[in-house]
């Protein structure tokens, strides 16, 4: 499923969920379906670890382990068990609760989480941490594993590859592909679309329209219906034009020479026109973010890392570390989730205390942060006061300040929480517009942007005087964005020159050698 950010994806997921009743019309599953929704951002309860949380998907599980027991001792019953019609039925629904017990991962249910959770890449110790640890990554990985065990007749996907790695991308892209009933998929992965997708149904003002095929397949017949669209809306155009002057001037004749026959004909030609089947105008050129980044040049030396070690219970995340950024360069930080890339930039913004080691900043450098759980938004305020905090606007400034980044006067009133990921996103590039700075941390800024925002996002990146270090998986952004790749490996940081295709290139010559 494809469309804008906030057409209504995630809404409709819940609608397939009966997460949201409807204000019309029915959204039903056809017979006993059972239906796992992975929320675009998971919420977990805080008090939990990963194993705790993790379990919490076997509520059904459980529910069929009583009820087994129950039906199992009703069957011990000698008012039952010597009425043959009343045992017949009772086995029948032993057998299939058994068989639902089996379907949602009964037998053994605990060794399978806790297989699945090794194999999305948990290590064993990483099962007793606290939830709130996890980077955004690991917590969808999480929510994935509770659907992947209970294994849902109808898998419904909201973003699933947003904060994935590249081997966690590989994982669900070959589970999807693998997997024995129906998945419903919302993704701006146009590389992921390709490889999974049977079928794209494209969510466009309020309406949804099948392809078939892949992302590719679609993007290619979407151009062919516009144009042929835009011929026929031409066509007609044309032609109710013709009929509109022909009526007219038989109503002015008429009015002139006093002949109701010739003003009926005009008026029963209106008509006509009226009861056409309107071919509508269709829109070839899509509104987008009006995101311009007006940094200034500041200090050359922008940012250094000097044998920066931190760890958590005696185990370092980070060792050693060292990294020179100068003025000018779009660096991409890379490595698998729970790495430390989200931690090197907490240092780097002061959030975090380092257990040796130093960072200096040039003295004209000021920063921006992208916060990839957008942490930085405060989810009760309202989109006005919010900009209006970054900037001393007046109301209606700060208005149309948010309708640059496509956010109609109603939503510019409403709260931060009521935005999509998507929109909120949106909402922390309007912030940092109004920064100023020039020196930008983005903690992968594409998840949740539609495509042409992850474009306009690109293009102003591109044209950005300042510095920009990136946390990013997205490896068509930096192909696009960076001019040099550090990945975190083993605590430390490890420098390729170029674009990620580079250091793609340089990986596999290294692992060839």
């Amino acid at each position: 499923m494809v469309g804008a950010n906030g057409s209504g994806k995630s809404t409709l997921l819940r609608l397939i969920a009966g997460e949201l009743e409807t204000e019309g019309g029915f959204a039903n599953p056809r017979g006993k379906v059972s239906i796992g929704n992975l929320h675009q951002e998971p919420r977990f309860d805080p008090a939990h670890s990963v194993w705790e949380e993790a379990l919490t998907a076997s509520r059904e599980v459980r529910r069929l382990e009583k009820t087994i027991s129950r039906v199992e001792a009703q069957m011990g019953d000698p008012k039952i068990y010597v009425d043959e019609n009343k045992l017949a039925r009772k086995v029948e629904e032993h057998a299939q609760l058994l068989e639902d017990y089996t379907k949602m991962g009964g037998p053994g249910y605990e060794g399978q989480m806790r297989a699945t959770l090794l194999n999305l890449g948990f290590k064993e110790e990483e099962l007793a941490l606290s939830v709130t640890a996890l980077s955004g990554g690991q917590k969808k990985m999480v929510g994935l594993a509770k659907l992947l065990v209970t294994r849902p007749d109808l898998l419904l996907l909201d973003e699933p590859d947003n904060h994935l790695d590249t081997d966690g991308k590989a994982f669900l892209e070959s589970y999807i592909r693998g997997y024995a009933c129906t998945v419903v998929i919302v993704s701006h992965d146009r590389y992921l679309l390709d490889v999974v997708a049977d079928e794209i149904a494209e969510l466009e003002f309020g309406k949804l329209t099948i392809f078939p095929g892949n992302y590719s397949e679609y993007a290619f017949e979407k151009e062919q219906r516009l144009h042929r669209q835009e011929h026929l809306y031409k066509v007609q155009q044309k032609e109710i034009g013709r009929l509109e002057q022909s009526a007219q001037r038989l109503i002015i004749w008429g009015r002139s020479r006093d002949n109701e026959d010739l003003i009926r004909r005009g008026k029963n030609i209106l008509k006509r026109i009226e009861r056409l089947d309107k071919v509508e105008k269709p829109i070839t050129e899509r509104k987008t973010m009006g995101l311009e980044l007006l940094g200034w040049r500041g200090s050359n030396k922008v940012l250094e890392v000097n044998g920066l070690r931190k760890g958590f219970d005696g185990a370092d995340i980070l060792s050693e570390v060292d990294l020179t950024i100068w003025h000018g360069e779009r660096v991409g930080l890379v490595g698998p989730n729970g790495a430390g890339k989200s931690l090197l930039f907490r240092h780097v913004l002061g959030q975090e205390v380092a257990d040796a080691g130093e960072i200096k900043l040039g003295p004209s450098i000021e920063m921006a942060y992208y916060s990839q759980e957008h942490q930085t938004l405060d989810y009760e305020r309202t989109l006005i006061d919010t900009i209006r905090q970054a900037r001393a606007f007046s109301e209606g400034a700060a208005v149309n300040h948010l309708g640059r980044f496509l956010f109609s006067y109603a939503q510019a009133r409403g709260k931060v929480r009521e935005l999509s990921g998507g929109e909120r996103s949106r909402l922390q590039m309007a912030l940092i517009m109004l920064s100023g700075a020039n020196f930008l941390l983005l903690d992968e800024p594409t998840n949740n942007l539609d495509i042409p925002s992850a474009e306009v996002l690109e293009d102003s990146l591109g044209e950005f005087e300042g510095t920009v270090f990136v946390i990013s998986h997205d490896r068509y952004f930096l192909d696009r964005v960076a001019t040099r790749i550090i990945e975190i490996e083993e605590g430390g940081a490890v420098e390729y020159p170029g674009s990620y295709s580079d250091y793609q290139a340089a990986k596999t010559g290294a692992a060839d050698r």
